[in-house]
């Protein structure tokens, strides 16, 4: 997987959630993998590393060790905290000086086979052979990093050893660097006749990766304003340069880069370390000699004078205005990024000057009315040897740019004079502090991506993980300096030469040129080629072709039993009280480490159909507004004070036992300190009584920005909206989904940004809050520590008392309305006391599912599919034994065929917990073949040609998701959403393990055959002529 340039998001601290799911004891003192960690002494010899460094780091709940490996040289960072959650990782720093991609192409060369493990494709082998909760590989501008985690013991071994082969002794067979790379293959590689193409998995990776105009655009400014080394090339490959790889450069580059002297090593957990070492020492690195590599990146020349370049891109079919669809933006070269505390000052300053509608650039850019939404990249980037910082608009006019370019000078004089409010500062530092509390299950995952880069360039990752050594000393300078922000400003902004100013422009022609380049790059291979190579060019397609066919002897992997998953799941204790009246407030007693996480669900029973296709636009800015005596900014400066995220987002909840029946309502959600709570249910009194629609020129800029976010995720969700679509006409609830989150929220987004008076639709907004904000039908949630537990239900008493219910009683517009206990289990639930949530639900007696076909028509060289069947719900034995065949169809069947043989970056099939079977693609060159390779895969099920072995690793893979960890905030939330008990979802376990082979076959024939369920399909993607050509396709 390649990742471009910095993450769309203010800098790499505001990823760290610090955390994890499992025993979280908020006391420091009792961590026995902490303590076992503290034991270690400097200098000490183990397995071939020395011990160099041993530091608690409290505030992060971890004890880190420093190592290296004595012959080598190797780098070594462990990080024991009492977390169940294991993770390892493996980082070469890799620094190309091309665009060939050959980073990206060895990153998923070297997961095809290795010495010890010469099978195809042990990488995706090992997805259902292991319990593990990541697997990925991942490959940056200067750096390829290689993790995985897991909580059993037996499986980390097993990856890890799987792991070290694949990155230090991988085969790097011809055939595979033909198939993950690039190669020239006939179009239908048995038939000779037909024409010479370019294939390969990476090289239609790159050729959907640039359908995104934001991943374009970031990756020009990274190589325009760091031109002087690794940073001008392309590292995941463009599209036109990939075919310029050879298969002797790729093994060049393996031999110079994956060695353990240019490697460091992070583990994670509260698994023992004197293990991991071991196994290193001696599966990999006794291997090995120290040598010097030559990757390292020398710092940037800094320019004597600005520069500025113009670009140009695709355009975008979904663009509010034609006319305006110009990005531009200012960027500035920042230190080196192994300065920690300077690193640390300007991320926390460049979310001041871009985070929230209280931003200097905010105000001065987004509310200017000039453009739609920031450009890509916006803040501070920590992701290259030096950061940069980067502000502009996307979205505009072309005459617009100079006056954009007037804005950012005249905001940076303007904070250089004024500084920032202390409020803001506070609101800042509270967010770190939440943070820093809040618990995710994957803190190993977001550690080992934090520290990814600092490390890479030499920096100490155990001083940038000091986060409280970082604020005390920030809180230190500001006290000592009251101006130490602004002349920050004015050193690295307002005084600074190297700045880049980059406008790119959208072409009507762009993908024609594009594709027109590629045609001449093709046409000068084949050109080239002597009858002979033409020849051997057809032989090897029917090789790798046959190898892909060949049945896979994967024995030499090592792999877990069945009889090595759990049989029983762990129960949550769920209290059910009755608050003001006959509300249901579900409380959870978790280690929440201090905070207080409270949800609410209202239905949408008794909302007008009209209304309907508003309910997301309603949910995204009704706390953005304001409220009460609030502005919108005052709003978010207290939601920022005083709350960790407060969100709206509507909900359609499938029912465990029909498949025509749902529940549809909108999710409260928000989470603080827990000597916050009482303002952040106060700020929820004042938004559900009082909330502020009067806001016209702020709602406009609301509707723009979100419009643009819709359209600027379709290249990386395209896949999504095709399955929503192909569902739509299967279930009730698949209309309502598409209306909420397919592609028809898209277009109407798209209406109402473009409409100049938007008067008409801020005043259904009322109308909705009408049927929403009372506590007609609501139930509430709240997962917090025991200590806190009744302080947290007189807060909720006294909300729900102050919100009150609806004047007059309103009807369900839909008549057919059921009434169902939410802990239905068998016998009850003896984990649940108190009270039951009733949920509302809908059905519809009368439904008819039909077959529907769209094809979107979108400027993109690559297709996303969808297809999409009818079958069970959730409770019905046979959802489990589709939930296995899909996951086995994935492995046995759809990914040779529609990643290893067509080319696709990604597809599968799976199972909806609302019953509907999808197949998919990602990135796909095709499109009508790819339906076609769907059909196989059926014919392949119902012949059920797959062994017990088969069936067993499919389960491996299905409970590694059903057993994945879950957050002390999650906890409970599928029986307050979905009314699922651990009772049922216990019986759903029992019914996954006794999946058997006759099963799979049964459901393969009687639910997937033609004619037995209904099918929808959709796709988005470029003009098709068969599809023109066929009736039976709406084409949008």
């Amino acid at each position: 997987m390649w990742r471009c340039g910095g993450q769309r998001f203010v800098g790499a601290l505001w990823r760290l959630k610090s955390g994890s799911a499992h025993h979280m004891i908020c006391r420091w003192k009792s961590q026995p993998a902490c303590e076992r960690a503290l034991q270690y002494k400097v200098g000490e010899k183990i397995h071939g590393f020395t011990v160099n460094q041993v530091t608690p780091v409290p505030e992060l709940f971890l004890t880190a060790v420093k190592l290296s490996h004595d012959s080598t040289g190797a780098r070594y960072l462990h990080l024991a905290r009492e977390d169940t959650n294991n993770l390892f990782s493996v980082q070469f720093r890799t620094t190309p000086m091309d665009s060939t991609g050959v980073p990206h192409v060895l990153e998923h060369t070297v997961l095809c086979g290795s010495q010890k493990y010469p099978c195809r494709d042990p990488f995706f082998k090992m997805l259902n052979r292991s319990l593990s909760t990541f697997m990925n590989a991942f490959t940056a501008s200067d750096y390829t990093l290689y993790p995985f985690s897991t909580q059993n013991p037996k499986d980390f071994q097993n990856l890890l050893s799987v792991y070290l082969d694949a990155t230090f002794f991988p085969c790097l067979r011809e055939l595979d660097f033909w198939q993950e790379g690039w190669r020239l293959e006939h179009e239908n590689p048995s038939d000779p006749q037909t024409p010479l193409i370019f294939k390969g998995v990476v090289f239609n990776e790159m050729k959907g990766a640039f359908t995104d105009n934001e991943k374009i655009f970031s990756q020009h400014l990274q190589n325009r304003l760091l031109p002087d080394h690794t940073y001008s090339v392309i590292s995941g490959g463009d599209p036109l340069c990939i075919p310029e790889l050879t298969w002797e450069q790729l093994k060049e580059f393996h031999a110079t880069h994956y060695h353990p002297s240019n490697a460091r090593f992070f583990t994670y957990g509260n698994f023992q370390l004197e293990q991991h070492l071991k196994q290193i020492h001696e599966e990999a690195l006794s291997k090995f000699q120290k040598i010097e590599p030559s990757t390292s990146v020398p710092p940037q020349k800094p320019w004597d004078k600005p520069r500025e370049f113009q670009i140009t891109c695709g355009p975008d079919s979904f663009a509010t205005d034609p006319s305006k669809q110009t990005t531009i933006s200012v960027s500035f070269l920042l230190p080196d990024i192994t300065d920690t505390f300077e690193s640390f000052t300007l991320n926390l300053l460049s979310s001041l000057l871009v985070s929230g509608p209280n931003s200097p650039f905010y105000k001065a850019l987004i509310e200017s009315g000039l453009g739609t939404d920031f450009s890509p990249d916006v803040g501070y980037n920590g992701y290259t040897r030096e950061a940069y910082f980067s502000v502009g608009l996307q979205g505009i006019a072309q005459k617009d740019i100079q006056t954009v370019r007037n804005l950012v000078d005249k905001t940076i004089d303007e904070v250089v004079e004024k500084g920032f409010e202390d409020d803001r500062i506070e609101a800042l530092l509270h967010k770190i502090e939440i943070q820093m509390k809040h618990q995710s299950t994957s803190f190993g995952l977001a550690l080992t991506s934090y520290i990814a880069s600092c490390w890479n360039h030499d920096g100490d990752p155990v001083e940038l993980l000091k986060i409280g050594n970082q604020l005390a000393q920030f809180r230190q300078c500001l006290k000592e300096n009251p101006q130490f922000l602004q002349e920050k400003v004015k050193q690295y902004f307002k005084n600074n030469r190297h700045r880049l100013t980059l406008s790119m422009n959208p072409d009507e022609k762009y993908y024609e040129k594009q594709a027109q380049l590629e045609a001449e790059k093709l046409k000068q291979k084949v050109n080239s080629l002597s009858a002979k190579d033409k020849e051997q060019i057809y032989e090897k397609g029917l090789e790798l072709r046959t190898q892909q066919s060949k049945p896979q002897d994967a024995s030499c992997l090592p792999a877990l039993k069945v009889s090595d998953i759990e049989p029983t799941m762990p129960f949550t204790k769920l209290d059910i009280a009755l608050a003001a009246g006959e509300v249901p407030v579900q409380y959870c007693a978790q280690p929440t480490n201090g905070m207080v996480y409270f949800r609410a669900f209202s239905n949408l029973n008794t909302l007008p159909e009209e209304l309907k296709p508003y309910v997301p636009l309603f949910c995204n800015v009704l706390t953005k507004l304001g409220c009460g005596i609030l502005d919108y900014r005052e709003q978010a400066q207290q939601m920022e004070l005083k709350t960790g995220g407060m969100t709206v987002t509507p909900h359609v909840l499938a029912d465990e036992a029909h498949l025509d029946t749902y529940e549809q309502g909108v999710l409260f959600s928000s989470l603080c300190l827990e000597r916050n709570l009482p303002d952040m249910m106060h700020l929820w009194s004042e938004i559900f009584n009082n909330p502020c629609f009067e806001e016209e020129e702020h709602f406009k800029v609301l509707v723009k920005m979100t419009a643009q976010e819709l359209s600027n995720g379709i290249p990386d969700s395209g896949h999504l909206y095709a399955s929503i679509r192909a569902s739509k006409m299967l279930t009730p609830a698949g209309d309502l989904q598409e209306t909420f989150g397919g592609m028809d929220q898209v277009r109407l987004m798209k209406r109402i940004a473009e409409m100049t008076d938007m008067k008409p639709v801020l005043r259904k907004l009322p109308r909705i809050k009408k049927h929403l904000l009372n506590c007609d039908n609501m139930r509430c949630s709240v997962n917090t520590t025991p200590q806190q537990m009744s302080q947290a239900e007189k807060e909720v008493e006294k909300f729900l008392g102050n919100i009150g219910r609806s004047k007059k009683e309103r009807k369900p517009v839909r008549p057919h309305v059921i009434e169902k206990p939410a802990h239905s289990g068998l016998g009850g639930n003896t984990h649940v006391n108190g009270s039951q949530i009733i949920r509302k639900l809908i059905t519809d007696p009368t439904f008819k599912p039909c077959q529907m076909k769209t094809h979107f028509l979108l400027p993109f060289p690559v297709n996303y599919v969808g297809e999409c069947v009818r079958t069970v719900p959730y409770t019905d034995p046979d959802h489990a034994s589709l939930k296995i065949l899909a996951r086995l169809m994935t492995a046995k069947f759809l990914h040779t065929e529609i990643r290893e043989k067509g080319g696709a970056y990604g597809g599968g099939a799976r199972l909806s917990h609302n019953g509907i079977f999808t197949l998919y693609s990602y990135r796909d060159p095709n499109s009508v073949e790819t339906l076609q390779s769907f059909g196989k895969a059926v014919d392949w099920a119902k012949a059920g040609k797959f062994t017990q072995q088969d069936i067993d690793e499919a389960k491996l893979s299905v409970f590694s998701t059903v057993d994945a960890p879950v957050a002390p905030s999650e906890k409970g939330m599928d029986h307050f959403l979905y009314g699922l008990s651990d009772e049922v979802k216990q019986e759903h376990r029992e019914q996954l393990f006794a999946v058997s082979h006759d099963k799979l076959t049964a459901v393969s024939n009687k639910y997937l055959g033609v004619g037995r369920s209904t099918h929808g399909m959709a796709i988005l993607g470029p003009e098709n002529p068969k599809i023109a050509k066929d009736p039976s396709w709406i084409v949008r």
